[in-house]
C-alpha cells in the first residue's frame, strides 16, 4: 500500500509504546515465553463488585440504547457532584462531557482547539501520548524537560521560559505517569502565577491519578481553587479507569468552559458518538457510592512500591527515588550504558538496556526515550508484589552478566 495514501498529520505522530508493549506481551506468551509483565499502566485490581452489580441491572432494566452525546445526564449529575465534593470545582452538568476514556477527552480537547503554528507545552517525563496527540492535531509540542533534582518536578522557571505568544496548551498531569511526581499546593500557586502573566495560555489538567497518593502529605488544593481566575481557560479531565479499576469500561470525562465543551460535543457527535450506555450506568454507581476499597488499594500499591525501590536500588547500575503517587517507577538506568552483553553488545541507550532485559532477563519494561528524559525505564507496580520481586531478581541477574 502507498505511503502517500496516509495524511501527513499521521504520518507524524507514531503507535503508542504502552499498546505495543501490551501487544509484544501477548505475543510472547503465545510463543510460550516466560515474561514478567512490568510495562503495562493499568490496575491489577477487578472492579468492585457494587459496579459491576449496577451495570448488570442496568443491562436488565434495558439501558442498552444510545445515550446523549455528553453522556446520560445522570451520569454528569454525578460527575459534578464528585468534583464539588473532592475537588471544591462547582460545575454545571451542561459545562462536563462523558468520553470513551479520558484519553478521547485529552484527544478531543486539542482537537477543537489547535491549528498549525500552535504551540503545546508539554513537561517530560510525559505520558507517551501527549505529544503525538499534539502533531496529530497539527499542533507542535514544546517538550520542556524536568530534572531529577527537582524530582520531576516542571519549575516556574521552566514555564515561563517555555512560554511564547504562540502557546496555546500547558499539559498538566499529578500524580504523574511514568514518575510518580506530585506537586504541594505552594507548588500549584507558583506555577499558577506564571500562567496569570500569560492569558492566552490555557491548563489541560490530566488528573486521572489524582487519588492514588503515597504518605501522609494532605493532598494539595486544585489548581482552579488555588487561583479560580483560570477556570475559563482550564479543562479539567479524568475518569474512573485508574482509581476503580475500570480500564476497559472506557468512560472519561471533562469539564471546563462552555465553548470548548460545545465543540467537543460537536465533534463527538460525529466521531463515536456518546460511550457505552452500560458503562455509563456503573460509573453512576462508581461516583456515587463511597470507595471504601481504595485506602486499600493505595496501601497495597505503596507497599509494592517500597519493595521495588528497595530492590533496585540494590542493583549497581540502577537508581530509583520513591514516588508521591500513581503506580509507576522511573530508575535510572544510565550505569548500565556502555556495558556489554554476553553476546558482545554494547548497551548504548535505555532502548537497548530494555531489550536487554526482556531478552536476557524475561522482564517487560518500557524504555524512558518514549517519555522525553532517558536514560532511564518505567516500571509499573500494578501487579502482585511476588511479580515485582521475581522481576527485580531476574534484572538484577541480567545485569550481573554485563561486562
Amino acid at each position: 500500500m502507498s505511503s502517500t495514501r496516509i495524511s501527513a498529520r499521521m504520518r507524524r505522530i507514531k503507535p503508542s509504546p504502552s499498546s505495543a508493549a501490551a501487544d509484544r506481551f501477548a505475543e510472547l506468551r503465545r510463543q510460550g515465553k516466560d515474561i514478567i509483565n512490568l510495562a503495562i499502566g493499568e490496575p491489577d485490581f477487578d472492579t468492585p463488585a457494587h459496579i459491576r452489580q449496577a451495570a448488570g441491572a442496568a443491562i436488565e432494566r434495558g439501558e442498552t440504547r444510545y445515550t446523549p452525546v455528553a453522556g446520560t445526564l445522570a451520569l454528569r449529575q454525578a460527575i459534578a457532584a464528585k468534583l464539588q465534593r473532592e475537588n471544591g470545582l462547582d460545575y454545571a452538568p451542561r459545562d462536563i462531557i462523558v468520553t470513551c476514556g479520558a484519553k478521547h477527552a485529552l484527544f478531543n480537547a486539542l482537537s477543537v482547539t489547535v491549528e498549525a503554528g500552535h504551540e503545546v507545552i508539554v513537561p517530560a517525563p510525559f505520558w507517551v501520548s501527549y505529544p503525538d496527540m499534539v502533531l496529530a492535531c497539527d499542533g507542535t509540542p514544546v517538550i520542556v524537560a524536568c530534572r531529577e533534582e527537582d524530582d520531576f518536578r516542571l519549575t516556574p522557571q521552566a514555564l515561563e521560559a517555555a512560554i511564547t505568544p504562540a502557546t496555546r496548551w500547558l499539559v498538566f498531569n499529578s500524580p504523574t505517569n511514568p514518575t510518580g511526581t506530585t506537586y504541594t499546593t505552594a507548588q500549584l500557586r507558583a506555577l499558577a502565577d506564571v500562567l496569570l502573566r500569560h492569558p492566552q495560555v490555557m491548563v489541560l489538567a490530566d488528573d486521572i491519578y489524582e487519588h492514588i497518593r503515597f504518605g501522609d502529605a494532605p493532598k494539595p488544593q486544585h489548581v482552579l481553587v488555588i487561583e479560580p481566575a483560570l477556570r475559563e481557560r482550564t479543562l479539567v479531565v479524568n475518569g474512573v479507569s485508574k482509581t476503580y479499576a475500570m480500564t476497559g469500561w472506557r468512560i472519561g470525562y471533562a469539564a471546563g468552559p462552555a465553548d470548548i465543551i460545545a465543540a467537543m460535543d460537536m465533534l463527538q457527535s460525529q466521531s463515536t458518538s456518546g460511550a457505552s450506555s452500560v458503562s455509563q450506568a456503573a460509573a453512576v454507581t462508581a461516583l456515587n457510592t463511597e470507595a471504601g476499597f481504595l485506602p486499600g488499594w493505595v496501601a497495597t500499591y505503596e507497599q509494592r512500591r517500597d519493595t521495588a525501590v528497595r530492590l533496585l536500588n540494590q542493583i549497581p547500575g540502577l537508581r530509583c527515588a520513591a514516588p508521591g503517587g500513581a503506580f509507576y517507577l522511573y530508575p535510572w538506568c544510565g550505569g548500565l550504558i556502555g556495558r556489554r552483553t554476553p553476546q558482545g553488545k554494547v548497551i548504548e541507550s535505555d532502548v537497548d538496556a530494555v531489550i536487554y532485559l526482556l531478552e536476557a532477563g524475561g522482564v517487560m519494561l518500557l524504555a524512558g526515550t518514549a517519555y522525553g528524559v532517558a536514560p532511564y525505564f518505567r516500571m509499573s507496580i500494578a501487579t502482585g508484589v511476588e511479580q515485582i520481586e521475581e522481576g527485580c531478581r531476574r534484572i538484577a541477574q541480567a545485569v550481573a552478566q554485563l561486562a
